[in-house]
């Protein structure tokens, strides 16, 4: 199986194109929640799942040169892009790891800090994988973690009906074909038994409307997924034109409010 099949949503330039949107929505707040959880000058950071290394380029400058980033991610195409953002910024304090999260070690220990976002959701066994990232901390260090707890808030009012049937049917898609996208679910309270203890656990929802930035970010996945949904032959080709033609009303409509996904922000210490 090819890298870019093994990926539920792939490792192509246009992934790692709606990876960068999605990360300058989420931005000022993970810089924020980087902060709270005591990153700085001279930490060292796992990045688990980087992608292609938006979060870890901002978590390199951040640490700067005394300190210390770790990306972990099995793919070549985003280790590749990582290594080009690192040359473009001028940066040298970054080790890529070619890790699979389920199957390999965790390849450093003692760090300050691990951060991981919209990994776990792709992941079998979720809890695995925690204990192995709590396992890499040091004593006192924290955990950060963004990922979804109900994906299903996401609606628009004026109602939608076909985009409210993408939610339900995207949802059911990604339970059979990825992992649990409401994964927080089941962090939450696996967190005592790793050895963490809860800082923080904030959930975070947006409401947004077409002229707001924040809106680039479910309009990077919703019509492609309609149509990758389509490709696969999990619906039609009609419902994924029917999804983006109720997109397009909705972008066009000035009254419409969206409600996004519902995320869990969490920061954990390590006991």
């Amino acid at each position: 199986m090819s890298e870019e099949r093994s990926y539920y949503l792939g490792t192509h330039d246009v992934e790692a194109w709606r990876l960068g949107v999605q990360h300058r929505v989420w931005r000022a707040r993970t810089f924020d929640v980087w902060r709270r959880a005591g990153i700085t000058d001279g930490s060292t950071v796992i990045d688990a799942g980087s992608g292609p290394g938006h979060a870890t380029l901002d978590l390199a400058e951040i640490v700067g040169p005394k300190g210390k980033v770790h990306a972990l991610d099995r793919s070549d195409n985003f280790r590749s892009a990582i290594e080009a953002g690192a040359r473009a910024r001028g940066l040298a304090n970054i080790t890529l790891h070619n890790v699979d999260l389920m199957l390999d070690a965790v390849p450093v220990s003692g760090v300050d800090a691990v951060f991981i976002r919209w990994v776990f959701i792709f992941i079998a066994d979720p809890v695995l994988v925690l204990k192995k990232l709590a396992g890499a901390l040091r004593p006192g260090g924290r955990f950060i973690c963004h990922d979804y707890y109900d994906w299903g808030v996401m609606r628009w009012t004026p109602r939608r009906p076909k985009l409210d049937d993408f939610v339900e049917t995207a949802i059911r898609d990604w339970r059979a074909n990825a992992g649990d996208i409401n994964v927080a679910r089941t962090l939450l309270p696996a967190l005592p038994d790793v050895g963490l203890k809860v800082v923080e656990a904030n959930p975070i929802v947006f409401t947004t409307s077409p002229k707001d930035f924040t809106w680039q970010w479910p309009k990077t996945f919703i019509v492609p997924h309609a149509y990758r949904l389509a490709e696969r032959g999990v619906v039609t080709s009609q419902w994924a034109d029917e999804v983006a033609r109720e997109w397009a009303e909705a972008e066009r409509d000035p009254t419409t409010i969206m409600t996004t996904p519902l995320l869990m922000e969490v920061i954990a210490e390590k006991i």
